[in-house]
């Protein structure tokens, strides 16, 4: 099991600490190796599910990571050690810091 991480403003002292969709869309958006999808769809040996959401995706060789956009914070998981220089870059660049959950 992967652990989940919170890149989230609401530990700094400041009038709105929400990361809005459209600050993501702007930032992410101007990422190369990140899209954007309304559906996470995950493929298992028997079945698939999709989840319907704010997903920007990053692209890290043949693996896509969900970045999921939910109430004010991004959510990832650390399932790739990969993933965790990825988080810092974009919680720093995005003035959040990171939390486990």
């Amino acid at each position: 099991m992967s652990q989940r991480y919170r890149i989230t403003r609401s530990f700094q002292e400041i009038a709105d600490p929400a990361i809005s969709l459209e600050e993501c869309l702007q930032y992410f958006g101007a990422k190369p190796d990140f899209d954007y999808s309304r559906v996470y769809t995950v493929k298992g040996p028997t079945s698939t599910m999709s989840i319907e959401g704010d997903f920007f995706m990053w692209r890290y060789g043949d693996t896509q990571i969900p970045f999921r956009h939910y109430q004010g914070d991004l959510y990832v998981a650390g399932s790739n050690e990969a993933v965790i220089p990825k988080m810092m870059e974009v919680a720093s660049e995005l003035r959040a810091d990171i939390t486990e959950g």
